[in-house]
Order: structure tokens, then sequence, then C-alpha cells
């Protein structure tokens, strides 16, 4: 796969761009909801609102209900939990009645659907944003259309389909010092007879805003174009609010570690997470043990490989404690992957 030459291209951020934020005065986010399926059943303590359900529809197919979080637009990841190799995808989400209902499947090792645990998240956004921060979501088809967006600047993002599997996607406004700054979050949407998945090759940050390069590959390990959804996040929760919530954080595993300013703790700032690096990679959130909760990871970097979570996080005092990431190659053998991850409080 060639590389993506983001890094020469900040400049074009500044090109005016059709915004597309809603009314003034509305809220960041409208709504967002997560969940955590563990177990056969829905955990309370990684789930928000209470009254969230999921439903097995079919082998590693679920259907799940975020109770009063009926919202137009927005996007949802989710994130296979299991000490096998595993993955999960977004088949679809809409509004129905008063909630949000998002339909995700899962699958081990070329393309097998099959059950897991697993946790998701649901955010939309319009209107202009609090200060602090920046944050941006799109969710985009295979071909760079864009299904639904938010910039938290009031830009308009844009996607450009580059290659086989491969995206560029714009931030404009969302400025930070670079040369690379917060997290990101990509998940493959489609249907369950079609396994993919999504991951971050890498971006570049600076003051007039985000490039993100997105790869998406089959279950065959090969690039292929799908349906996905990516979120930035600096200085604000996964979900586009910043004071509240006042636990948040994320960190990326480049391997090993990355730049202080791709770190950081909503409680105490850049730099404050820690991660021990392996196949198996234990992260530490300080302070952010503060329910409900969700953690998320992407895998990031090239190659085909996949990352989620060994087990569901854990709280050892006011600590959240991910034990741990595990990175797996397109055969399913452990991997000292890269990744991306992100842990984010309802409060």
């Amino acid at each position: 796969m060639r590389p993506l030459a983001v890094g020469l291209s900040l400049a074009a951020l500044a090109a005016p761009l059709v915004s597309t934020a809603g009314p003034a005065g509305a809220a960041v986010p409208d709504r967002f909801a997560f969940v955590l399926y563990s177990g056969g059943a829905v955990v309370g303590s990684g789930t928000t609102p209470a009254g969230t359900t999921v439903a097995v529809v079919g082998t590693g197919q679920y259907k799940i209900t975020f109770a009063g979080a009926e919202a137009l637009g927005g996007v949802v990841h989710v994130t296979a939990i299991n000490s096998a190799p595993h993955w999960c995808q977004v088949n679809g989400f809409a509004a129905s009645g008063t909630n949000q209902v998002a339909s995700i499947s899962c699958y081990r090792p070329g393309g097998a659907p099959d059950f897991t645990d697993f946790s998701a998240i649901y955010s939309s956004s319009s209107g202009p944003a609090s200060p602090g921060g920046a944050f941006g979501y799109v969710n985009s088809t295979a071909g760079g259309a864009l299904v639904s967006q938010y910039n938290s600047a009031g830009l308009g993002n844009a996607v450009s389909h580059t290659g086989l599997g491969q995206w560029t996607v714009k931030f404009p406004g969302l400025g930070t010092p670079g040369p690379m700054d917060g997290s990101l979050q990509a998940t493959a949407v489609s249907p369950a007879t079609v396994p993919a998945r999504c991951k971050v090759l890498g971006w570049s940050s600076g003051t007039s805003g985000q490039l993100a390069q997105v790869t998406c590959y089959n279950a065959g390990g090969a690039p292929a174009d799908t349906q996905f959804t990516l979120t930035y996040q600096y200085q604000r929760s996964l979900y586009g609010g910043a004071i509240p919530p006042k636990y948040f954080g994320y960190l990326w595993n480049k391997p090993v570690g990355g730049p202080v300013a791709t770190n950081y703790n909503s409680v105490l700032g850049a730099g404050a997470n820690t991660l021990s690096a392996g196949t198996l990679s234990l992260v530490t959130f300080p302070k952010l043990a503060v329910l409900p909760d969700d953690i998320q990871v992407t895998g990031s970097g090239p190659g085909s490989d996949f990352c989620g979570l060994n087990f569901a996080w854990t709280h050892v005092g006011a600590d959240t404690v991910v034990r741990d990431v595990n990175c797996f190659t397109n055969a399913g053998a452990p991997s000292a992957a890269g990744f991306l991850v992100s842990d984010n409080s309802a409060l």
C-alpha cells in the first residue's frame, strides 16, 4: 500500500468548505449513548442510558437499542472484547421512535460470524461547540460522499477516496499545535454478509486542522472499499462533550507509545496515562474511574492487523485499567501492532 503524504497538504485545509453545522445554540452532543455487552448481558457500569438493550439476532449479529437516544445522523463505533481474535463492524444505525437502533456483526479470522462480547458508542452533534479542544466526525460512503458529519469549528469536513481501501479525511478548522495531536477511532459500516474492518493509517495535525488517513480491509486481509465512520477528538470526549464530561482520556500506542499530545487525561493533563506495550498492552487511565464509562479501540499503522480488548476494562481505586488491548494479524496470530484507545465517562 502506497503511503499517503498528508503531512505536505495541511495548507489545503484552509480552503472554504460548505458548513453543515446545525442551528445556533444546539448542544454538543445532541445525543450520546454507549453499551458494554459481556457474558450475554448488558453491563450497567459500561452503559448509558440505563434502559439500553442488546438482542442477539443471529450468529455474531446483534441489535442495540440505545434507549431515548434518538437523533439524526451521527456515528457508531464498536470494539470486540475477546481473548481470542475477533473484530466487529457496524451494519447500520437509525432512529426508531425515541430510540437509536444500531445493528452490528462480529467475526473471527477468515470472516466467519461468531459471538463475542463488545462495547459500542453512538453520538450525534450539531450547532456550535462550547470552548475547549476540538472534535469532529464523518460517516462516509466508500466513494467519499458524506452521509453525516460534524465539525466543532463549524466548517465542513471532506473525504477523498485515494485508492482501493484508502481515504483521506479533512477536518478543517480543528487547529492544534501539531505535528500529531489528539486521537481517532475508525469503524467499518458494511452489511453482515460482507465482513470488513477499518483502522487509522496515520494523521497530521496543524493550526489549520487535521488530515487523517483511513484504510479498510476485507476478511482476507486485502484492502477493500466500504462505508466507514471516523471520529477525531482533541481534549474532548469521543462523543464531543468537553466540560462535562470531566472524565475522559485517550492514548496512542505507535508502537511503543506516541507523542505526548496523543496521550491526554482530562483530570491530570497531557502524558498522564500509562502503557505497558506488547501483544497484550496494559493501559491505565489514572483518576478516570467514574461510571458509567466506555472504552473504544481501533488499530493504527500499516497492514491488516486488527485490535480489540482482551477483557472488559476494570476499575482499581480511582483508576480505569484496560487489561489488555490485544492485536492480531489477519490470520489471528498475536501482534504488537499500533492502536488508539479512548476512555469516556458519561459524567
